[in-house]
């Protein structure tokens, strides 16, 4: 997320409702975006209304991320310009929320002594008492207490006007990969009832919203009340007004065929899977406590693209893992070549504190880890361009979901698929579905013409 600049300092309040204000940053994966919007939801109902810029806020909030150093880093980099707001005006609050609040609390309250507020991802339901405490109490006030039960099923986030609206139906993580913090900072997996999850996503298509996005740790891991994911799935599609379902992120261990039969069945289930692979070796994946092996992971993909024709494939991989030697990146590679994946998230491997992957004694050069990050991004780069060069001539149905970065003539809008598709604006709108013939492919786009609105066809 890119970070706004200091303004100049303007009054905290609306002098003519004198209505406090608050402000959050958030850092990190769309959990987290679905967490800031379930914060809001809770500050607005305390009277709170959203400033428009940093420093104009009676309380500034940072939804942080410990998933990578550097997200860390420019966390830590935000503080230190809420401290100089601070210190011009002493009663704002400032807050630090999400998994830097559950990993670094000690260090917070160490080294940061102006933060009045630390809450983990379980703890937000104690905002507004803390809001109100601090008029009467300076003293910071920390709660990082992991729940085995607390998904927040009762309170519907505050979401701004789009598309797409996240939902979250389930928190925490079982899987304890050895190079991943988040059953630390989220706890143990539990899942949202079905019928709180549908409200949701009924309010969501009744505020304008026509794609949803279900989110969790490991999604395919739903379950509650012996109901699975794939029957989630089912129950959202047949929302009416819903125009497409996403969802992420999904395990390789619990990618099953019911699930991939149901993404089938419904038109509006995209037909996109993203399938984190992280490592091509069977050793590196032992070692990850990823919980499947190469050959799997490849029968998997091809299973998939036998269910699912014309099915877009994204997944992850992690470069320099300790321990990972030149033959065994090179694995990678060879997976990577044997699934053509349509796009990748590529990272190089980051110790985090606590997990046990950073208490190996063999971690990788920095020089080695860029040098393979490169080369993955490169060969990856190539499967995606050929994987769009296959829709060349194809017509697609796009949903329109906004304006061109390049020209304001042309709108953007993806494939079921996940690619991106520039044409001319015609007459079509923002949220209609279109028709539009592709003519040509770049490495990360598709550029078509208009056929007609899908929707009238």
């Amino acid at each position: 997320m890119e970070l706004t600049q200091t303004q100049q300092y303007q009054p905290l309040t609306d002098k003519s409702t004198n209505t406090k204000t608050y402000f959050i940053e958030t850092y990190g994966c769309q959990m987290n975006v679905a967490d800031s919007e379930l914060v809001e939801s809770l500050l607005k109902k305390e009277g709170y209304s959203q400033a428009t810029q940093l420093d104009q806020a009676d309380a500034i909030f940072v939804n942080t991320c410990a998933i990578r150093e550097h997200a860390e880093e420019k966390v830590h980099s935000q503080l230190g310009r809420y401290d100089l707001i601070k210190k011009e005006k002493p009663d704002t609050i400032i807050g630090v929320l999400g998994c830097m609040a559950q990993s670094l609390k000690h260090d917070l309250l160490e080294n940061k002594p102006y933060v009045d507020i630390i809450l983990g991802p379980d703890s937000y339901r104690k905002l507004p008492e803390l809001l109100n405490r601090k008029t009467v109490d300076t003293e910071s006030f920390v709660d990082t207490t992991l729940s085995r039960f607390e998904v927040y099923d009762d309170l519907f986030p505050s979401r701004n006007e789009g598309i797409n609206a996240w939902i979250s139906i389930m928190r925490g993580c079982d899987k304890f990969c050895t190079f991943c913090i988040v059953p630390f900072t989220r706890g143990r997996e539990r899942s949202r009832s079905i019928e709180g999850i549908v409200l949701e996503a009924t309010k969501a298509v009744e505020d304008g919203f026509t794609e949803i996005t279900l989110l969790g740790q490991n999604v395919n891991s739903y379950r509650h009340e012996k109901q699975e994911f794939h029957h989630l799935l089912a129950s959202v599609a047949q929302i009416p007004g819903i125009k497409r379902i996403r969802y992420t992120s999904p395990h390789p261990q619990d990618m099953t065929r019911e699930l991939l039969e149901t993404m089938l069945q419904y038109e509006t289930i995209c037909n996109s899977v993203h399938l984190p692979l992280q490592a091509g070796s069977d050793r590196i994946l032992k070692r990850m406590n990823r919980t499947y092996s190469k050959d799997h992971f490849i029968q998997l993909a091809n299973d998939i693209r036998s269910i699912l024709p014309n099915v877009g494939i994204s997944t992850d991989i992690i470069v320099g893992f300790p321990g990972e030697t030149e033959e065994e990146f090179q694995e990678t590679l060879e997976v990577m070549e044997i699934v053509k994946f349509d796009s990748a998230f590529n990272f190089k491997y980051s110790p985090r504190r606590g997990t046990k992957a950073s208490e190996y004694d063999d971690q990788i050069d920095e020089v080695i880890k860029q040098d393979r990050l490169v080369r993955v991004i490169e060969l990856q780069k190539k499967h995606t361009l050929d994987r769009n060069l296959d829709l060349i001539g194809t017509i697609q149905t796009i949903l329109v979901e906004k304006e061109s970065k390049r020209s304001s003539l042309q709108w953007a809008g993806r494939t079921d698929s996940n690619k991106w598709v520039i044409f001319d604006k015609g007459d079509a709108n923002i949220r209609e579905l279109v028709s539009i013939k592709i003519n040509e492919a770049r490495c990360i786009s598709l550029h078509g013409h208009l056929i007609k609105k899908a929707e009238a066809a």
